[in-house]
């Protein structure tokens, strides 16, 4: 559905990843806060929405595959944490996500399976970070599909971006398109 009053909505809603350099504890400790609240704060974006409310677009992905989006790409984030924890320097596995997001499962299921599963995910994930000498977030993996290195540290930076950007998305959804449908 396109509301024709609603603004075209921003491609980065909290502004391009930026690459840091390597952070020291304190910044590192955010991005892990961070990513430990992403569930809540997604579930809090969501907000009870259901049926034709989370089968609204941002771009060419609704709420509902947003939402499953980040379920998916977390799961996959936190196996390429593990890899690079237990191997040296593993080749990971790329996905399409636009092709996930095309399954019946991102089209069509309930967001409470994904946010559910994102509790659960980043309660271990955490815990795992936390666990975690500093020096063991210069451990990386390799990315075939872009060609670098991902060192852990870099990774924690993007995926707390990363949950952060799609919630943002879920709220600009929420406050531009469905309020002016309510009011129209």
């Amino acid at each position: 559905m396109t509301d024709v009053h609603a603004p075209e909505p921003p491609l980065f809603p909290v502004g391009p990843y930026s690459v840091e350099e390597a952070p020291d504890g304190q910044l590192r400790g955010a991005w892990i806060d961070e990513l430990e609240v992403a569930p809540a704060r997604l579930r809090a974006a969501v907000g009870g929405a259901s049926g034709r409310a989370l089968d609204t677009a941002y771009r060419n992905w609704t709420i509902r595959q947003i939402v499953h989006h980040v379920a998916d790409s977390h799961l996959n984030s936190y196996v390429r944490f593990k890899l690079a924890l237990t191997e040296d320097r593993p080749t990971i596995k790329p996905y399409d996500e636009s092709r996930w997001s095309d399954l019946p499962d991102a089209q069509r299921a309930d967001v409470e399976l994904s946010l559910r599963l994102l509790d659960a995910l980043h309660g271990r994930w955490i815990y795992l970070l936390r666990a975690l000498a500093p020096e063991a977030f210069d451990r990386s993996f390799y990315h075939p599909g872009t060609g670098e290195v991902m060192p852990l540290w870099r990774a924690v930076g993007y995926y707390a971006w990363h949950a952060r950007h799609h919630t943002a998305q879920v709220e600009w959804v929420r406050a531009h398109k469905l309020r002016a449908r309510d009011r129209g």
